[in-house]
């Protein structure tokens, strides 16, 4: 790719303007017009990115020539872009109408997707209205989702995220890691008559989820007695494999399951999202569907450059190859986006953490960047510093919604920050206006700030289930739309297997700890030997 016409425009483009400064940039009445796209309900304003319309047609013509047109019709058509697992990609089928049109093998998805909603309503108003009992009777007041990686991560943020939406008198938990104390700390004060766990493994076998369901489970049995219909009655699975599901100990009619076609980190809005649909309701869950839905619409049928995601996508290839920005900071203004940031760490690192082409050839340049935040404005009292003054330039997006459900005062002094912020990193403050704000000739260096940090700002009128699908799809295609650009493939993730295949030998020698390792390098031999040791010494 970078061997193409439209890659060697753009790096001499990328020549030209590198040492533009923003505030030269603004100089163009019209720049904010030209650079501001309305996206669904969405309002992103890339003005201060550092780029002008001769880069926005540049970039097009790369996706152009790319086959983005082509690749996002394969997507949406069923067929296996997912080269290396043979493997459809159908996750936009998980939001369809029921009179839209998707197939995988050449078979219709959509009924079966709305056969299994159907379901996950009819479990989710049984819990919600209490016809759901424990086996001793109560009504079930807290589940817990197990789960990790894509089984918890998007359940996690968005029931965070609908912290409004939440029905009175039930809580969700989230467990993930396999660490006992994150399941120890998340139970310890429930009761166990009156908590229901959804057990979310597509295989059953996850190691980290199962260890933690089988801890679960023996809480259960131990304050409610090893009875038949125990466990039946506080668990319910989201998976494919029945038979281990009912070696459990659930019933199979308490099984929700997917499709191959459905990534883990792309998988929000199938059964893995059970427990998200039993905190905010069917109805609402249904809304934020529809705003995914939108999204996806909006992708697919809009020109690339008035194309919210797209832009999102091209720019950040234009930061990332062109001039030179490793990383990527999501900003949400609004705590109930606390988990966003991590959600889309994993979208994005996992889908695009890749150094070889679809074909299995080095790509030859920088893909995926290191995507990372914390709500404002909790990061302008940690990291801001960096972004600000520090030698690593850093494009951001900031998040932000016009009303809040809480104290809409304290929300404009929220919002008046994140406007702050976007400026100053733009703009900043230098040298000769330190020096006529009457700052001392000593401190000038410190209190300059060089601006040219180049953010993105997207705004909602409210955070609601449907917006919260709509940001959510808006980042899954960008993440797409730059692997297709990039030439890799964005679903598959080998590059966790390596790790999970060690750690499940490693503990296994745990076990036997009589032996002493030996299979390892010099280092993990020694340090195992070391555990080994402190885990005998009492305490």
């Amino acid at each position: 790719m970078d061997k193409t016409p439209q890659w060697h425009s753009l790096s001499e483009h990328a020549e030209k303007i590198r040492n533009i400064h923003l505030r030269e940039l603004f100089q163009n009445s019209a720049r904010v017009d030209d650079l501001t796209i309305g996206a669904c309900d969405l309002h992103v304003d890339f003005s201060k990115q550092r780029i002008n319309t001769t880069t926005v047609k540049l970039l097009t013509n790369l996706a152009e020539a790319r086959g983005l047109h082509e690749q996002t019709e394969a997507m949406f058509g069923g067929q296996a872009i997912n080269n290396t697992e043979n493997r459809e990609v159908l996750h936009v089928a998980l939001r369809a109408a029921p009179d839209d049109s998707f197939t995988a093998n050449g078979e219709s998805v959509v009924e079966g997707v709305h056969e299994m909603l159907s379901r996950m309503r009819s479990m989710a108003n049984q819990v919600r209205s209490g016809a759901w009992k424990g086996f001793t009777g109560k009504r079930i007041r807290t589940v817990v989702n197990i789960g990790i990686g894509g089984s918890d991560l998007g359940p996690l943020m968005a029931y965070r995220a609908l912290t409004p939406y939440i029905q009175e008198g039930l809580a969700v938990r989230h467990v993930s890691n396999v660490d006992p104390a994150h399941l120890s700390d998340s139970i310890r004060d429930l009761d166990p008559a009156e908590t229901l766990f959804v057990v979310a493994s597509k295989t059953f076998t996850t190691l980290e989820t199962l260890t933690n369901a089988k801890a679960a489970r023996g809480w259960i049995v131990a304050a409610l007695g090893d009875e038949p219909g125990v466990v039946g009655r506080h668990f319910v699975a989201v998976s494919t494999n029945q038979a281990e599901v009912e070696a459990f100990g659930i019933d199979a009619s308490n099984m929700f399951g997917f499709w191959d076609w459905v990534g883990g980190r792309y998988s929000m809005c199938s059964a893995i999202g059970l427990s998200l649909m039993i905190a905010i309701g069917p109805q609402r869950f249904t809304e934020m569907l529809d705003g995914f839905r939108a999204m996806d619409n909006h992708f697919r049928t809009t020109p690339l450059a008035q194309n919210g995601p797209v832009m999102a996508a091209l720019i950040g290839i234009w930061n990332r190859n062109f001039l030179g920005m490793a990383s990527h900071a999501v900003l949400p203004y609004c705590q109930h986006l606390d988990r966003l940031p991590a959600y889309l760490q994993q979208l994005d690192m996992e889908s695009n953490g890749k150094r070889v082409t679809s074909e299995g050839v080095d790509v030859g340049f920088d893909t995926g960047p290191i995507v990372w935040g914390e709500p404002g404005t909790n990061g302008q009292h940690a990291f801001y510093q960096l972004i600000h003054q520090g030698t690593s330039e850093i494009p951001c997006d900031f998040i932000g919604f016009g009303r809040s459900v809480d104290n809409q005062d304290q929300h404009d002094l929220l919002m008046a920050n994140l406007f702050a912020q976007a400026e100053a990193l733009a703009f900043g403050k230098h040298g000769d206006e330190v020096r006529a704000s009457g700052v001392n000739s000593d401190l000038v260096a410190h209190r300059t700030f060089p601006g040219n940090r180049p953010s993105t700002v997207i705004l909602a009128q409210e955070l609601t289930p449907s917006v919260l699908g709509q940001i959510v799809a808006f980042y899954e295609h960008k993440v797409f739309t730059q692997g297709v650009i990039w030439g890799i493939n964005s679903f598959d993730q080998w590059g966790v297997e390596l790790g999970k295949a060690l750690a499940t030998r490693i503990a296994n020698e745990l076990v036997t700890s009589s032996q002493q390792p030996e299979d390892h390098d010099a280092s993990t031999n020694s340090l195992i030997s070391r555990y080994l040791t402190l885990r005998s010494v009492p305490g």
